[in-house]
């Protein structure tokens, strides 16, 4: 899931993380044009990816509308809804008998786009952050490293470390469990190079990220992806530029699965538990706000359904029209008919009196 402001880099980000397009860009100019987003929208981009033979099935969740109104007030419950949503439908399916073939949607990991201020978190980062984390794996990502020198986005990042620890925001931070010094074939724990590794990532939370997708060609000769400036060349993966390869060394290289675990052991049986004692069995879950995407397309449905409805009675109350009308015209005719009836038996009966 990304989450975060528009115009933070999120599409460039996942472009640039998997080296494709994954995601297509929107249109800038007809964002202006459009009429206003008054609440956050879901959309989901479904994508299967392939490198040297193993194929990972991604979905990704973006959130349109976030934090771009003047009253932001509550705009982040759209989101806290469908992960809820998420949880609620795996709880359904895990309830029927048949528990094969169970589709799962629950998001694994929250990438959260920080505006690249330089001074703190705003408000409104500060609340979401409280209700996503409690909710998903949160991982909080400065935006636009490159807008800031090295020495702001270090102080930029105890700032927010403070703040996250001030308000008891728990973000995702992969574990350490040192390998067994008296068994060095232990299985659990972890090498001790693999232990400093998890330590470099965790002091580099939160993550700062350049996106960009074009290739660039360095002072001395290199091509690399990343940005080109007067003074020089901001690069996506020089580690001294910012923490892209750390992210995406997190994300798909060393803890994917962890990522996944932690959603099951720790947000999902929280949610579960929580569920359990607040609800009767069979009963629904409680809605806040719907999925304005999803309410649009309802009431759209709804729209097209009464529509038909009418169109359709006003085509049977044609037919009964025509029906009453031909009815009507039988009826005289069967009138006209009967009355030539009774004019010949008067006339077959004077001539059978002339007779006489």
């Amino acid at each position: 899931m990304l989450a975060g402001e528009s115009g933070l880099g999120k599409t460039t980000f996942i472009n640039t993380l998997f080296s494709t397009t994954v995601k297509s860009y929107t249109d800038s100019s007809a964002r202006h044009a459009g009429s206003i987003r008054k609440t956050v929208e879901i959309g989901i981009t479904k994508a299967e990816l392939e490198e040297k033979g193993f194929k990972v099935r991604l979905n990704i969740i973006d959130t349109p509308g976030f934090g771009d109104n003047v009253n932001n007030k509550e705009s982040w419950q759209p989101i806290v809804e469908f992960l809820d949503d998420q949880h609620e439908s795996y709880l359904r399916q895990e309830q029927q008998p048949n528990r094969r073939s169970i589709h799962d949607m629950r998001v694994h990991a929250c990438l959260y786009f920080i505006r690249p201020t330089g001074h703190s978190l705003k408000p409104i980062d500060i609340e979401a952050m409280k209700q996503l984390s409690t909710r998903v794996n949160l991982i909080p990502v400065i935006a636009k490293a490159d807008t800031l020198s090295p020495q702001e986005i270090s102080d930029f990042k105890h700032r927010i470390r403070q703040v996250l620890e001030a308000q008891g925001i728990d973000i995702y931070k992969p574990t350490i469990d040192d390998q067994d010094p008296f068994d060095p074939q232990s299985a659990k724990g972890v090498t001790p190079s693999e232990a400093e590794q998890i330590r470099a990532l965790i002091e580099a939370m939160p993550f700062s990220v350049i996106g960009s997708e074009k290739d660039v060609e360095t002072p001395d000769g290199r091509v690399v992806k990343g940005r080109q400036y007067l003074w020089g060349v901001a690069e996506v993966e020089n580690e001294e530029h910012c923490d892209f390869k750390k992210l995406r060394l997190l994300l798909i290289r060393s803890h994917m699965l962890d990522l996944i675990q932690s959603t099951e052991d720790v947000h999902y049986e929280n949610y579960r538990a929580k569920q359990m004692e607040t609800r009767k069995f069979g009963e629904a879950r409680s809605r806040k706000f719907d999925n304005p995407k999803y309410k649009e397309e309802e009431d759209n449905l709804r729209k097209m359904f009464t529509e038909q409805v009418r169109v359709e009675e006003q085509r049977f109350r044609q037919w009964e029209q025509n029906l009453i009308s031909e009815r009507d015209r039988l009826n005289k005719d069967l009138e006209t008919t009967h009355a030539a009836i009774r004019q010949l038996e008067a006339e077959v009966e004077n001539l059978s009196l002339k007779r006489r």
